[in-house]
C-alpha cells in the first residue's frame, strides 16, 4: 500500500461502500421508524435478478480476493518477496473476506436473521484486526506518517464500537449510522493520506519524501520535516484535515436524513389517522329510534 494508488483505490471502495450503506441506513429509517427499523450489516440491491441482489457481497470478497493478491505480489513490484508489511495488509482483507463470505452465505440460505449477531460480530472481528495490525505495524510509522496513522486507529476504534453495539442493539439507529459514517470516514481518509504522505506537491512546506530503497527496514514514503516547527505545523495541519473530512460528512449526512424526510409521509399522521377511526368505530349508533325510509 505505499503507493497514492494502493491508498486511493481501497479507500475509494470503502467511502463508496460507507455511503451506500448511510444511504440505504437513513431510507430504511424513515421508511419503517423507529420501531420497526433493524440495522442490517449488509444491503441488498433492488433488480429483477435476484442474483444481483448480493452485489454488495460479492463485490467485497472479489475486492478483498484481488487486494490480497496483489500484496502478496508485492505491487507495483509483482514478486513474491516476503514483506511483514505487506502480508499485514493482506491480513486485513482476508478478514473482510471472511466476513463477507459468511454473510454471503447465511443469505443464499435466508438465515440472515437467524445468524445476525454472528454476522456483527465478524463485521467487528474486521475492525479489531485492523486496528490491532495498524497498532502494531511492522513498518513502525514514525513523524507525520505516524500521526496519520494514530488518526486513522480513532476511526477505525470508533467503527469496532459501532459494530460491537449495533450487533448487540439492532434496532439501534444511531449505532447503525455511525458505524456506516465511520467506514465512510476509514475511506476518505486513506485517500487524504495518500495524497499527503505520497504525493510531493501535497507535502506540508518544511517537509519532504523520503523514498526508500528496498527491505523491510526502510521507511517507504515516510515524509520528513526540517525542523520542530515544520513538523508541528504539518501535525496541525493533519488535524484539520481530520475536523474538515468529518463536517463534510456530517453535511452530507444531513442531507440525506433531510432529503429522506421529506419524501416519506411521517408516521404519525397514519397514527393518529389509525386512532381518530378507532375512536369513531367504538361510537355506538343508535338507529333505534329512526324509521328506514325507502325512495321509490
Amino acid at each position: 500500500m505505499g503507493t497514492l494508488a494502493g491508498h486511493l483505490v481501497p479507500g475509494s471502495a470503502l467511502a463508496l461502500l460507507g455511503l451506500w450503506h448511510i444511504i440505504n441506513t437513513v431510507q430504511a429509517y424513515h421508511l419503517k421508524g423507529p420501531k420497526h427499523f433493524r440495522s442490517c450489516f449488509w444491503h441488498s440491491l433492488t433488480s429483477p435478478f435476484s442474483k444481483l441482489a448480493y452485489m454488495e457481497l460479492v463485490l467485497i470478497i472479489s475486492f478483498s480476493i484481488f487486494s490480497i493478491v496483489m500484496q502478496v505480489l508485492d505491487y507495483p513490484l509483482f514478486s513474491f518477496a516476503f514483506k511483514l508489511n505487506n502480508y499485514e495488509h493482506a491480513t486485513m482483507f482476508l478478514h473482510l473476506m471472511i466476513y463477507a463470505g459468511f454473510t454471503l452465505v447465511t443469505a443464499i440460505m435466508h438465515k440472515s436473521d437467524i445468524l445476525f449477531e454472528v454476522s456483527g460480530v465478524l463485521a467487528a472481528s474486521v475492525f479489531g484486526q485492523e486496528l490491532f495490525l495498524l497498532h502494531c505495524h511492522s513498518a513502525d510509522h514514525v513523524g507525520l506518517e505516524g500521526h496519520y496513522h494514530w488518526l486513522m486507529q480513532l476511526i477505525v476504534f470508533v467503527s469496532l464500537v459501532s459494530a460491537l453495539s449495533t450487533t448487540k442493539c439492532s434496532s439501534s439507529f444511531p449505532s447503525s449510522l455511525v458505524l456506516s459514517i465511520s467506514v465512510v470516514f476509514q475511506g476518505l481518509w486513506f485517500i487524504n493520506m495518500g495524497f499527503m504522505l505520497w504525493v510531493p506537491e501535497f507535502v506540508p512546506k518544511g517537509c519532504t519524501i523520503r523514498l526508500g530503497h528496498g527491505g523491510d527496514s526502510d521507511m517507504h514514503g515516510a515524509v520528513m520535516c526540517g525542523t520542530h516547527k515544520a513538523g508541528l505545523r504539518a501535525r496541525a495541519l493533519a488535524n484539520l484535515q481530520f475536523s474538515w473530512i468529518l463536517a463534510g460528512i456530517m453535511i452530507f449526512v444531513g442531507c440525506i436524513c433531510l432529503f429522506s424526510a421529506k419524501k416519506v409521509t411521517p408516521r404519525v399522521q397514519s397514527i393518529e389517522y389509525e386512532r381518530l377511526n378507532s375512536r369513531v368505530a367504538e361510537i355506538p349508533l343508535s338507529v333505534a329510534g329512526f324509521k328506514q325510509v325507502n325512495y321509490p
